[in-house]
């Protein structure tokens, strides 16, 4: 029977999205850059590509964080201090939340009838910060944050120290929701967890990384539950 639930937070609950843009905006206003359209899609798409090394193994999040901003200022041809600009988009950032439609329902629905848990890999500051300002805190019995944990999924690691903080853990009754093919649904299906993966965009599947549910939408998620 199906008893804990992890879920990831951005773009899975909480629209990162949208936030990145806002922030990403302000802070390149802030630092005489125009936040053309053209300019937060390659950032979007620099930033996805370097935590993606980051959950390699390949870099580290210190290398991460100044990095996506090193490779934009230079495509650019701008000169700032990354450390300074990524300081500046992080205070954004940790201000304000929106919701991935429906997320506030499930939440409500869910924690009464399981245990929830939270595994995000955001930077601990920001994430918290979003968390108290979303008020969804209280619905999770513990939230794990990699840069708290010393781990970022998919990292065996992570999820070993995640289970080793659930007294009595069971990996058969628990299962992973989250929308990254690479961290959410391989980290959870590496650690011995059932998957779900969050995908309401239709991204395309990857053979190498198979979920053992799919949705599209939140409110699927109950039903889905329901029969496991």
């Amino acid at each position: 029977m199906l008893k804990t639930i992890f879920f990831d937070l951005d773009d899975t609950l909480l629209d990162f999205s949208r936030a990145e843009a806002e922030a990403l905006s302000r802070a390149l206003r802030t630092f005489g850059i125009d936040p053309a359209s053209a300019v937060l899609e390659r950032y979007h798409v620099i930033n996805r590509e370097q935590w993606e090394l980051l959950e390699e193994g390949v870099l580290t999040r210190p290398q991460v964080l100044t990095r996506r901003f090193d490779l934009l200022f230079e495509e650019l041809g701008v000169h700032r201090s990354s450390r300074e600009v990524c300081d500046c988009y992080e205070s954004f950032l940790a201000e304000g939340h929106w919701f991935i439609p429906g997320a506030q329902t499930l939440l409500a629905k869910l924690a009464p009838r399981y245990d929830l848990y939270l595994a995000s890999n955001g930077a601990a500051a920001v994430q918290r910060s979003r968390l108290k300002s979303a008020g969804i805190g209280p619905c999770f019995k513990h939230i794990f944050i990699s840069e708290e944990l010393g781990a970022d999924k998919p990292s065996p690691d992570f999820f070993a120290a995640a289970f080793a903080a659930i007294p009595g853990f069971d990996p058969a009754s628990a299962i992973m929701v989250g929308d990254s093919l690479t961290s959410d649904i391989r980290g959870g299906r590496d650690a011995g967890i059932r998957t779900c993966w969050f995908n309401p965009h239709d991204k395309p599947a990857r053979p190498d990384i198979t979920p053992d549910h799919t949705i599209r939408t939140l409110e699927e998620l109950p039903d889905l539950l329901d029969t496991l």
